[in-house]
């Protein structure tokens, strides 16, 4: 009995982490609009509209391409939880003086969100300046 229920942490952790994965997915895509260049991880984007989808058989990692698909680029992210569910889906940015790193994304309407795992440009641009954060309107759908 003292054997069970000293091994019950472990499968109950392993099952939120589990129900934290299967909250934190995009379904089909979010799209969003920026009017400034961003990073994601290190790759610079410039403006535009951009398409973010969860890449198939691949635990934690995102595709983000703009509109006519000239630019793209994969990173990975980690689940991220809010005390309540999010009103609307958004992008969330890093910013570190006039340079942006994408940061999170929330889906309307979940609890549980995706946060980017930062590359070394924003490492970088860490050291050297304070971060204030952003959003974007973001679509579910597609």
């Amino acid at each position: 009995m003292t054997h069970l229920l000293k091994s019950t942490p472990l499968p109950a952790a392993v099952l939120l982490l589990l129900a934290i994965f299967a909250t934190a997915q995009i379904t089909n895509e979010i799209t969003f609009d920026t009017t400034f260049p961003f990073y994601v991880g290190n790759a610079r984007m410039p403006p535009g509209t951009y398409r973010v989808t969860q890449v198939r058989n691949v635990d934690f990692l995102l595709l983000i391409e703009d509109a006519n698909e000239s630019h793209s680029a994969f990173i990975e992210f980690t689940p991220t939880h809010a005390d309540s569910p999010h009103p609307q889906t958004d992008v969330t940015f890093n910013r570190y003086g006039k340079v942006d790193f994408l940061s999170q994304l929330w889906i309307q309407g979940q609890s549980y969100g995706m946060q980017m795992l930062p590359g070394k440009a924003e490492e970088l641009a860490a050291k050297s300046a304070t971060v204030s954060r952003h959003s974007v309107p973001g679509r579910s759908g597609g």
